[in-house]
């Protein structure tokens, strides 16, 4: 079964040693978004970091995150949170599990 994933990301270093390497990730969601493992993405408010929405099995989603340009350049890491939705939107509706 397919599970939608929460990746949280935090900077482990300043917001500044990330700037470089924004249009690399930035390149990185859209690729992902394309072969349909992304959902949504966005920067956390603070600037600490980022979330992303994903869809797919762990160990894939985990490999994934892997290649993001911000854990190769050693400026930030993930925590992946997968999770069951049993309530969601008409529009995530094929990702809610039924119990």
């Amino acid at each position: 079964m397919t599970h939608l994933l929460i990746l949280d990301i935090t900077y482990t270093q300043g917001a500044e040693a990330v700037d470089p390497y924004l249009e690399a990730h930035r390149q990185y969601l859209i690729r992902h978004y394309e072969d349909g493992k992304f959902l949504a993405s966005g920067r956390k408010n603070p600037r600490t970091g980022g979330i992303i929405i994903a869809v797919g099995k762990r160990d894939e989603i985990s490999e994934v995150v892997t290649e993001d340009p911000f854990v190769v350049n050693g400026v930030a890491e993930y925590v992946i949170t997968e999770f069951l939705p049993t309530m969601t939107s008409p529009h995530l509706e094929n990702y809610r599990e039924n119990l």
